[in-house]
């Protein structure tokens, strides 16, 4: 049986159109990826199925009947559960009241029942497998891979839910935690639930779905079954047979000290130390605990930088981890996001400002309308795009990275790590923190490996494997 079968959707915003003849089918117990670049129309045709927009042409079955999601809340009803890459969360929030977020609390004698709600989430984090996190704790308490399995576990607080749509799940979660959302897939799959799966990770996809469908320019440009896809047939089908551009290799550090950490101690950190020299890219990688993920956002809080204000004022430019949450003006123009921390004043001149968007994102590869468009308007790794550009119109000394192609499609990712390749080459210093140990070897000339808080080990990238990285994080090594 079908549980969602699209055909010919179309939808335009302003004239240009997002999608111009998406179909796909999801079979009963069955993992279904979609797949594309950037600006393929993933994101227009989840929103569609979640009610978050309406699709200007086209036919939607649920169930086998004909269906039209005027509304999330409609969407819910039909049996759609959806997971999203962006954190919609209230941080001040406890875990079981975000977990509640949209739904209506458990009451009793017209009194919310704070004993139910707690109950029914831990529920709902008991089917990930997540004893460790409290329905008590508040959201902001957490690290970002728990926030985010906090999200996934809502969508399972419901019995008769039979469609789940996840996008680019594990975007921020570890190795462990992946595995332990795989685990669900499976089980849902098992039990004769419906699974979309969007993701740009190949391996993931290669691993979990029985079929891909994969997405270019808002058309289906095919439907494979696993038997049928490899990584090479999947990037050429995404990328419509365009070359893309070859990963440089990570150029030789150059002698000067662009950055010298000596005995940094803060939250998850104890007597962190390292240098980062001009022309240097540098990986950080770790278990989740270990500090790594903790590294980037404490070197902005230690003298002489305090701040990021103060950091940009120094020649030192970060990318976070949390782009929409952290790092973007969302409801501006993409000139406006790239010129912020450049202004002189309080305000630059519209032209010029106009102009260094354009230069800088051709720069790195940006996809949009013009320097105007809104920010909110552009699919995930062209947001990504975006914070890129802001980075280097300021010509930074230092790079700090965490999570640079989080949520990226395979083009755009390469597109990031020639930009990385170019800048090193022209001397600046780049700290790269990123859970993909594949991208950290592929774009690293050295690694420093954090346990507990504390450096373990600096090794060359060359020479190391995934596995014998993840012995170093394990201290196995």
């Amino acid at each position: 049986m079908d549980l969602i079968r699209v055909a010919n959707l179309r939808k335009s915003y302003g004239g240009a159109l997002a999608l111009r003849g998406a179909s796909f089918t999801l079979r009963a117990g069955e993992t279904h990826a979609l797949m594309g670049e950037n600006g393929a129309g993933k994101s227009t045709l989840i929103k569609i199925l979640a009610g978050a927009t309406l699709a200007d042409s086209g036919e939607i079955h649920l169930h086998g009947a004909p269906a039209r999601p005027a509304s999330p809340a409609e969407a819910h009803r039909l049996g759609l559960r959806f997971i999203h890459q962006e954190l919609n969360i209230v941080p001040a929030l406890s875990v079981a009241e975000n977990i509640f977020l949209g739904r209506p609390y458990p009451r009793r004698f017209g009194l919310v029942n704070w004993r139910a709600l707690n109950a029914r989430a831990r529920q709902a984090l008991a089917a990930l497998e997540v004893a460790h996190i409290s329905p008590h704790a508040t959201l902001a308490s957490l690290p970002v891979g728990d926030r985010m399995l906090v999200k996934i576990a809502a969508a399972f607080l419901d019995d008769d839910a039979r469609i789940f749509v996840m996008d680019e799940p594990t975007a921020a979660l570890t190795s462990q935690e992946s595995e332990r959302l795989f685990a669900v897939v499976r089980r849902l799959r098992a039990q004769g639930c419906g699974v979309v799966y969007v993701s740009h990770r190949l391996d993931e996809v290669l691993d979990l779905a029985d079929r891909i469908t994969v997405l270019r320019d808002g058309e289906t440009a095919a439907t494979l079954t696993r038997a049928e896809a490899s990584k090479q047939t999947l990037i050429g089908l995404m990328t419509g047979g365009r070359e893309i551009a070859a990963l440089s290799a990570a150029t030789a550090a150059r002698p000067e000290i662009a950055l010298a950490v000596e005995r940094l101690s803060a939250e998850g950190l104890q007597d962190v130390s390292f240098t980062l020299r001009r022309g240097e890219i540098l990986g950080v990688a770790g278990l989740a605990g270990s500090g790594a993920e903790r590294l980037t956002k404490a070197l902005l809080a230690a003298p002489p930088l305090r701040s990021p204000a103060e950091a940009w004022r120094q020649g030192v430019a970060l990318l976070p981890r949390e782009r929409r949450a952290q790092g973007l003006w969302l409801g501006e123009s993409i000139a406006k996001n790239i010129a912020l921390p450049h202004l002189s004043g309080l305000w630059l001149k519209r032209r010029a400002e106009r102009a260094r968007a354009v230069e800088t994102g051709a720069r790195v590869r940006l996809k949009a309308s013009g320097p105007q468009q809104k920010v909110r308007a552009l699919s995930g790794g062209n947001q990504q795009k975006v914070m890129f550009a802001r980075a280097v119109a300021g010509s930074p000394a230092v790079l700090l990275l965490d999570e640079p192609t989080r949520g990226v499609d395979v083009g755009a990712k390469f597109d990031i790590y020639a930009l990385l390749a170019e800048l090193a080459a022209a001397g600046t210093a780049i700290l790269v923190s990123s859970s993909d140990q594949e991208e950290l070897l592929h774009i690293c000339s050295r690694l420093i490996v954090l346990r507990e808080g504390r450096v373990a080990a600096s090794v060359p990238a060359q020479g190391l494997t995934p596995q014998s990285l993840l012995a170093l994080c394990y201290g196995e090594a």
